[in-house]
């Protein structure tokens, strides 16, 4: 399908994380494993997107009937475009929203966004975005240049312990992992460690204090305020996940607790 004003771009244009060709302000890319299109702001205009590749913009999801033949569409709407849901599963966006089924549309913000529509057997299908900002110029390649690490965490050896205890499930890559229980942590610590006056109370105290010592530096999701109630295990959740995706937090640490085996 060919929308008035679209360009197409091939499937082998290569991915949109590497960076653009220059376009004017407000400029829309998508693209999919088959191609896909740039299309020009104007308000109104719409690139289509789904399985239907006679009758989109953008195929995603071709040889998968999970993925509907209209999954949604981008709509210019005054200086942004944004993002309808028009299939009957949901679509995921960065930070793990959900963008569900006739649900208000959502903005894309300036520069990159990855997409995906869930398809069968646990496939993911990727739609990826790009809207040129005010300058309208392609994002600087940066092949040389050296890797910027994560931020990492700074971690006392106390805390380290006990943090890898509390994460022990995530590190060794468990299915659905939770935390451990401040009691679980406790036992394991002491019978580790008999002399060390582990307790409940130690390390809920010191656990807390590293959520406090995050959320503070601006990380989300660690403060009652912001999950609400009831909190569960969330806080924790959030908590281990920032230290596992900033590495501050790696399997290797399970040597700490001589027990990689067993949880």
């Amino acid at each position: 399908m060919r929308a008035k004003g679209a360009e197409p771009l091939g499937a082998d244009h290569g991915s949109l994380a590497y960076g653009v060709p220059a376009a004017a302000p407000g400029t829309v890319f998508a693209l999919a494993v088959t191609g896909g299109v740039r299309m020009p702001p104007r308000d109104g205009r719409k690139v289509l997107f789904g399985r239907n590749r006679e009758d989109v913009h953008v195929c995603v999801g071709e040889d998968d009937r999970k993925v509907s033949r209209h999954q949604g569409f981008l709509l210019c709407r005054g200086d942004a475009w944004w993002m309808h849901n028009t299939g009957r599963l949901p679509i995921r966006l960065p930070g793990s929203r959900l963008l569900f089924p006739e649900e208000e549309p959502v903005p894309l913000p300036e520069g990159y966004t990855a997409v995906f529509v869930r398809g069968s057997s646990d496939r993911e299908h990727l739609l990826e975005l790009y809207v040129a900002g005010a300058d309208g110029r392609r994002p600087e390649s940066r092949p040389q240049d050296v890797t910027e690490p994560p931020r990492m965490w700074r971690l006392s050896p106390e805390e380290r312990l006990a943090l890898v205890s509390l994460a022990q499930r995530y590190l060794l890559q468990q299915p659905y992992p939770q935390p451990m229980a401040w009691r679980q942590v406790a036992e394991q610590l002491a019978e580790l460690d008999p002399s060390a006056g582990w307790t409940s109370k130690r390390v809920e105290h010191l656990v807390v204090a590293v959520r406090a010592r995050l959320a503070r530096a601006g990380v989300a999701g660690l403060t009652r305020e912001e999950v609400g109630e009831p909190v569960g295990n969330s806080l924790n959740d959030n908590l281990v996940k920032e230290l596992l995706l900033s590495t501050s937090l790696v399997p290797p640490d399970l040597a700490l607790l001589d027990v990689a085996g067993d949880a």
